[in-house]
């Protein structure tokens, strides 16, 4: 998979950019703040209409679409070349102002192929693999920035959990807002309430099921290059964290996050939305109080332990490091695996963090790729090797050369 044709449209930097991009390897080098980081923004936001940075989507818009449009937008446009076939993917991202009283109304828009889509429709249209010097907040960050990942991830090539993750965030902030009531106001409106109980189960559980089982498929890949990167001295498992006991439903005692590896569980689907059932059942009290929901796979967590040592609280950074780097490795070589061909590859400033022997080992690794694009400030990081293979353009406020 490559990106033949790119075109930006008051995206970040860019106010406007018509380039062709090589297959290949693509080096891109400059300064800090010169728009390096910005393209391979605009490339991943293709994959799912999400940028891999925080933030909102109104920072993305060029600052003077903002203070001088009427109708401030940003586009991106790419011809995508996936197994010979060339697909059109048009994202539009827009702020109406439709008046001085009213907050203005961010809406998107997704056209493939000349027809209007639903984000969710971007999936296995663009598949792309980011590697980040913040990629470490896989390990040392919160639960939400590693379900982030699994969401990002598995919605690229997965339709059905894209869809589902979206569903589940709907329900699950309808659900949020009776019980965010029910606490103010003390109503009783049990049917209501479980109207979305029945909802919040049955999108639930094919979020659980599909990210344990993507999840222990990245980690058969995972455990694999953890061993060639450590010369086989240690051993990298991922372990998935549920939200309530996943065996709850088949009559044994209610326990909350235990330590258990649900890709090992035999629990079906059904179970899944049973116990999580069975759990909101006895949880009412609780949430009520609280005014949230308390089971869930938005409460999930996953972790890396290498020997049996959980890497956020015992490991240091370089095991750290490598941990997260045998996913990332294992991530493009899963997803390679489950569409046919190579995602693209984006790499932004990560070789300035690692060992040379490291650097050898991505460069190694990301060299089959048909689309690599990176970027750096220091082009003699980059091996001769690995830069006599490549096209490198400058950087330089915005423009490429």
């Amino acid at each position: 998979m490559h990106i033949s044709e790119l075109s930006l449209t008051n995206f970040r930097i860019y106010r406007h950019l018509e380039t062709s991009l090589p297959k290949g390897h693509l080096i891109l080098v400059g300064s800090n703040a010169q728009g390096k980081t910005s393209l391979l923004e605009a490339v991943h936001y293709l994959a799912g209409a999400n940028s891999p940075h925080k933030g909102s989507h109104r920072q993305l818009i060029h600052w003077l679409a903002v203070q001088e449009d009427s109708q401030p937008y940003l586009r991106i446009c790419a011809d995508v070349v996936f197994k010979n076939e060339t697909r059109k993917v048009d994202i539009r991202l827009q702020i109406d102002k439709d008046g001085i009283d009213r907050e203005p109304r961010l809406t998107k828009h997704v056209i493939v192929d000349g027809l209007k889509m639903k984000v969710s429709s971007l999936s296995g249209v663009v598949n792309v693999v980011m590697f980040l010097p913040q990629n470490m907040v896989l390990v040392e960050g919160s639960p939400r920035d590693r379900r982030n990942y699994l969401d990002t991830t598995i919605s690229q090539v997965d339709p059905v959990y894209a869809k589902a993750v979206r569903d589940y965030a709907k329900v699950l902030a309808q659900r949020n807002a009776l019980l965010k009531k029910l606490q103010e106001r003390k109503d009783n409106v049990l049917e209501e309430l479980e109207f979305w109980d029945e909802h919040l189960c049955e999108k639930g559980s094919i979020v659980v099921a599909r990210r344990a089982r993507a999840l222990s498929e990245i980690q058969d890949y995972a455990t694999k290059i953890h061993r060639e990167l450590t010369s086989d001295s240690e051993h990298l498992q991922l372990k998935y964290y549920p939200s309530y006991d996943l065996n709850q439903s088949k009559g044994e005692q209610l326990a909350l996050g235990l330590d258990i590896s649900f890709a090992d569980s035999t629990v079906s689907e059904d179970d899944m939305a049973a116990g999580m059932r069975e759990n909101i059942v006895k949880l009412r009290p609780d949430e009520k109080r609280r005014g949230m929901t308390l089971v869930g796979p938005h409460r999930d967590d996953f972790r890396f332990e290498v020997s049996g040592v959980d890497l956020s609280i015992f490991g240091s950074r370089g095991q750290g490091r490598t941990g997260v780097l045998a996913l990332k490795f294992a991530e493009m070589e899963w997803m390679r695996d489950r569409s046919g061909e190579w995602p693209i590859l984006l790499l932004d400033e990560v070789l300035a963090e690692l060992d040379p022997q490291r650097r050898s080992d991505m460069l190694q690794r990301v060299s089959e790729a048909e689309q690599v694009i990176m970027t750096t400030t220091d082009l003699g990081m980059i091996p001769e090797r690995f830069r006599a293979q490549s096209c490198i353009w400058n950087v330089s406020r915005g423009t490429l050369e």
